[in-house]
């Protein structure tokens, strides 16, 4: 019997023949991994269905209906507030101060007292109509009583049963009985559904105006709209702008890019914010990119606008509503309210509105005006639109050149008293010679100034449209001076220069409209003596500056950037007379287009202001004048008047003839001379028009029987 031997030993040399066992290694499977905690897999799932486009819809919807529930009963307090207060008096009386429409604001305050005072008898009659109110059931209730008592007699005497005495009553009584019963009815389910009628009233205003969040909006009004900004689409948009310097410090910031950001405002058609640019990036880098950004903002490049604040290392980007600057801004109020004046000194002129919608008025108070831009842009509605107005003040005596001659400024006729309309080199001769004149008449002021300090004078506004025309001029006078040119020798340049430097002092303004400004049709010290600067769409950065100056540019002022004829009538504006926000150096306002037909029934009104005015088609100063036709013609169809009126319109009418040395005792001899004299009325010396056309009569009888002797 053989046994087994087993060894509890393991060899520890292994054997040496090839009969040792052949080992198999089994390798066991990988163990399963360990399934997720609950936790996570329950946030996957959160994260799933919350992110999913159903539920972002479900959350939209749900916003955007408690938005407009809500916002429609804000919009219906406030009308309700409204309608109950004098808050809406009061926010016009505002709005017209800010304007300086100080006749508006009286008027509007005017409104509010009636108001006030019809509200206060309304609320004193409710202390008596309780007691009314009683007498009233009273009587009622009795003539009630017996119409039916005495109809019940009728029927009584018609049937014969005097039972039907009471049938009215009873019939009365039944109904009563049966609204009763309705209104028990009707009350319960009514105190039920009243307040979900209520709320559904609120939500349809709120819907109707749209008054939800843009991003809670259906997508048909989002993609109306544009993109909604917010802090992280402006933050994408400047970190993929192209300058590497901005887009590694965003990059670096991560979630905290936002912190270069300001609170994003509404602004009017469109929103603004501030943004502070980190260290290594200049603004002009930013501003170069304008386009870019626009794009980046799905913008065009005209609905993005780049100004520099006073903040230093800042820009304040204004981003449009797509689509918001093609609209229309509505007419101007010169055209709407006819009861609108002026006040030269005190008064602003409504001009248009900024980019924010807000009215944009500018003071023309003691301001030289330069208008410039590409043909056909607007830039005679706009400088005739300020003259409009401020002909609706009657002290203001204007001379007009218009060069380009195809009656923009007909209207004028009997309110200005020099109307120079054609583009010849005659025309252009007329011109020079009037902005001479005007020169004339501010040293003459100058020199009364000097004797009395006190003395005020009225404003004379010199308007030269199309400007250029005489800044090109070639023809050269009797005395080698040339009209044209910016040499010290031209005159117009020379003329237009001595106004800028002393006229104001004085008011005597110019005013010029020019379009496609150079350093030749547009010479460097006229562009920068005027006060107000203001350009329509240029072709080039180089004309911009021309225009409004390298400060204005420099800031963000960029009128060739604006889009030719698709941006008629919008002007970047350079002037200390209009509201600019702090820190910029212009303001882009759409400024109101006021049509031929419009403009002159806003004429009209400014002549009815005035007492007559005599207008001058041409000024020709070297024929020799006479003296009482020229008396006869200032007079008009005016039966009378004052003798320094007279004298002021035979100055307007040739400033070099008819200058200091006419005085009242002058003209006084010159009619006395033919038989007449000036006669006082009312304590004021007058000159009469019947006697000046007898004079001229007489005169010219004397040399008929004489030439017949």
């Amino acid at each position: 019997m053989s046994e087994n031997v087993v060894h509890l030993h393991k060899p520890t040399d292994p054997p040496a023949d090839g009969t040792a066992p052949t080992v198999l290694t089994v390798v066991p499977d990988a163990p399963p991994a360990p399934p997720a905690p609950l936790w996570v897999r329950s946030g996957r799932a959160v994260k799933t269905a919350v992110t999913h486009e159903k539920t972002r819809a479900t959350a939209r919807a749900l916003a955007r209906h408690s938005s407009y529930t809500f916002n429609g009963g804000r919009i219906v307090a406030r009308r309700t507030w409204d309608g109950r207060t004098g808050a809406r008096y009061e926010r016009m009386i505002r709005t017209a101060e800010a304007a300086g429409n100080l006749e508006a604001a009286e008027e509007w305050e005017e409104r509010l007292t009636r108001f006030r005072a019809a509200r206060h008898h309304r609320r004193m009659d409710l202390l008596h109509s309780p007691v009314d109110a009683a007498k009233c059931m009273a009587i009622g209730g009795g003539m009630s009583v017996g119409v039916l008592v005495a109809l019940g007699i009728v029927m009584a005497l018609n049937t014969g049963d005097v039972g039907d005495v009471i049938t009215p009553l009873s019939a009365a009584r039944d109904f009563i009985a049966l609204l009763i019963r309705i209104v028990q009815v009707v009350w319960g389910p009514a105190l039920t559904i009243g307040p979900f009628l209520a709320l559904l009233a609120l939500w349809t205003v709120g819907r109707n105006q749209h008054a939800a969040p843009a991003w809670a909006l259906p997508a048909n009004l989002r993609s109306g709209e544009g993109e909604p900004i917010t802090p992280s689409i402006v933050v994408k948009a400047l970190r993929d702008l192209g300058v590497p310097a901005l887009a590694r410090a965003i990059k670096e910031m991560g979630d905290a890019g936002a912190s270069m950001l300001g609170p994003i405002r509404i602004a009017g058609c469109g929103v603004e914010v501030d943004v502070t640019l980190p260290s290594g990036v200049a603004t002009n880098e930013v501003q170069g990119k304008r386009r870019k950004l626009a794009e980046n903002l799905t913008r065009h490049e005209h609905e993005v606008f780049i100004t520099i604040p006073e903040a230093a290392r800042t820009v304040r980007l204004w981003i449009a509503d797509s689509g918001a600057l093609d609209e229309p801004i509505g007419p101007s109020p010169l055209v709407t309210d006819e009861t609108m004046t002026a006040n030269y000194k005190t008064g602003k002129a409504p001009w248009g509105q900024d980019l924010r919608g807000d009215a944009a008025a500018i003071s023309l108070y003691q301001r030289h005006l330069l208008v410039t831009g590409l043909s056909n842009q607007g830039k005679t509605a706009a400088l005739r639109a300020l003259a409009l107005w401020l002909a609706l003040d009657r002290s203001v005596q204007f001379w007009i050149a218009d060069l380009k001659g195809i009656g923009d400024w007909a209207m004028f006729e009997g309110i200005a008293q020099v109307l120079i309309e054609g583009p010849s080199d005659d025309h252009v001769i007329q011109a020079t010679e009037m902005v001479e004149d005007a020169v004339e008449e501010m040293n003459r002021r100058i020199e009364e100034r000097r004797r009395d300090p006190s003395i005020v004078f009225e404003p004379l506004i010199v308007v030269v449209d199309e400007a250029q025309l005489a800044f090109m001029c070639p023809v050269v006078g009797d005395d080698k001076r040339p009209y044209g040119g910016s040499k010290a020798t031209s005159r117009y340049f020379m003329a237009v220069r001595k106004v800028h430097n002393q006229g104001r002092a004085v008011d005597v303004l110019m005013w010029q409209g020019t379009q496609d400004p150079t350093d030749q049709n547009l010479p460097k010290l006229v562009r920068e003596g005027a006060h107000t600067r203001a350009s329509l769409v240029l072709g080039t950065e180089s004309q911009a500056r021309m225009a409004l100056g390298d400060k204005a540019v420099d800031g963000g002022a960029a009128p060739h950037l604006l889009r030719q004829g698709l941006d008629k009538g919008t002007l970047v504006v350079a002037s200390d007379g209009i509201a600019i926000p702090a820190g910029q150096a212009s303001i882009t306002v759409r400024t109101h287009f006021i049509d031929d037909e419009p403009a002159a029934e806003v004429a009209d009104r400014a002549k009815a202001l005035r007492d007559g005015v005599t207008t001058l088609r041409a000024v020709d100063q070297g024929e020799e004048r006479d003296a009482l036709a020229d008396v006869a013609a200032v007079l008009g169809d005016e039966p009378r008047l004052r003798t320094n009126e007279v004298l002021k319109r035979l100055h307007a009418l040739d400033a070099k003839v008819y200058g200091d040395q006419w005085t009242n005792d002058r003209l006084k001899s010159l009619l006395e001379e033919h038989g007449e004299e000036p006669k006082k009325s009312h304590g004021v010396m007058v000159v009469h028009r019947d006697h000046v056309l007898r004079a001229l009569a007489n005169r010219d009888e004397n040399g008929s029987a004489s030439a017949a002797e």
